[in-house]
């Protein structure tokens, strides 16, 4: 756990703790800096011109962890791994924990390639934090994890830009095994893509998704159908859709979630995307209170429609998680919500 005098350095957390206590800026379960505060620490260091190396650690198959020993094996990995990192860490990087199984690193020491490669395989061997047996109280699961990097200023000058390459680095790395660390390098990585990400063509993708479309007769059935190609090519935990009855409805449990009856306030063209979802309070206060007690913090809507007639809306709504989403992300949604359009004006079913 980070302790004030640790942080106390850094001018933009010195500011903080003149009036708040220091379990105000760390993640309740790893004792890691909190979601909210490693990105203020990241803007800050942006906006003074710092230079650092940002990466994204994201823990291999959490997911399977969870579900096969439960949550409280969960936690007890995320804390491990947390004090480890730290440790690590020492004095030149600070961490945070940013989604469920997610950590940014800042690293102020090591700036070049051949720095930075040195510092992951550090983190890799030895059994320093992976790659190794985690001893908890009945199991003892072993922990890998997949890392993207990139650095500032010299890759990219805001933080939504460098997290969307360290994104695209981690995307690489878990299309090539998993269990590795990628160093997000202009010349290699530039033009990579989400479908060439998945080592998928977009033939194949939207190939796919069209065949698995016309497979179903009932609405529910066909998106319910497309949801595991999502899953695997977009690493979406689920869809939501608005129909006629303004239910949020989960596309993988069947089940609403409230309803949102304002949505056409909102989205004036097809599409409408935000990280901060204050943003629609006085638009959509409905969804916005939706959000609120569900934690999603990333939100992306879709208007099924076709010219001025709409009949819904699909959602991708993440919990606790900025998200930045692709274009070709978005070009694939915009793709289901126009053959969901095509069928509900043509069966008639909402």
């Amino acid at each position: 756990m980070y302790t004030r005098e640790q942080l106390q350095k850094y001018a933009y957390f010195e500011q903080i703790l003149r009036t708040k206590d220091i379990s105000s800026v760390l993640d309740s379960l790893t004792g890691l800096l909190s979601r909210q505060h490693i990105v203020g620490f990241i803007q800050s260091l942006v906006e003074s011109k710092v230079p650092f190396t940002l990466a994204v650690l994201d823990l291999d198959n959490f997911k399977f962890i969870n579900d096969t020993y439960g949550h409280k094996t969960g936690d007890g990995v995320l804390t491990s791994v947390s004090a480890d990192l730290e440790k690590y860490l020492e004095d030149y990087a600070l961490a945070g924990r940013y989604g469920g199984d997610e950590f940014l690193i800042v690293n102020f020491r090591d700036l070049r390639y051949d720095e930075i490669k040195a510092f992951f395989a550090g983190l890799y061997s030895d059994y320093r934090v992976l790659r190794k047996n985690i001893c908890l109280d009945d199991y003892e699961p072993f922990i890998t994890g997949t890392i993207g990097s990139t650095v500032f200023p010299k890759d990219a000058q805001d933080f939504p830009s460098l997290f969307s390459l360290a994104d695209k680095a981690l995307y690489r790395g878990k299309t090539k095994g998993r269990n590795c660390y990628i160093i997000y390098v202009e010349e290699k990585h530039k033009n990579i893509t989400m479908q060439t990400l998945a080592s998928r063509g977009m033939y194949t993708i939207y190939h796919d998704l069209a065949c698995r479309f016309d497979s179903r007769s009932a609405l529910y059935d066909k998106l319910k159908a497309m949801l595991d190609i999502l899953n695997a090519d977009m690493r979406i935990s689920d869809l939501y859709y608005v129909g006629s009855d303004h239910q949020f409805r989960s596309i993988h449990t069947g089940v609403s979630l409230g309803k949102v009856d304002d949505l056409d306030q909102l989205i004036r063209e097809d599409m409408y995307t935000t990280n901060e979802v204050w943003n629609i309070q006085a638009q959509s206060p409905s969804l916005y209170e939706l959000c609120r007690r569900n934690e999603f913090e990333t939100v992306l809507i879709i208007r099924i429609g076709i010219q001025t007639e709409t009949y819904g809306y699909l959602i991708c709504a993440e919990p606790r998680t900025l998200r930045i989403w692709q274009d070709d992300e978005r070009a694939l949604l915009f793709f289901i919500a126009r053959m969901l359009a095509g069928y509900i004006q043509t069966a008639g079913e909402k």
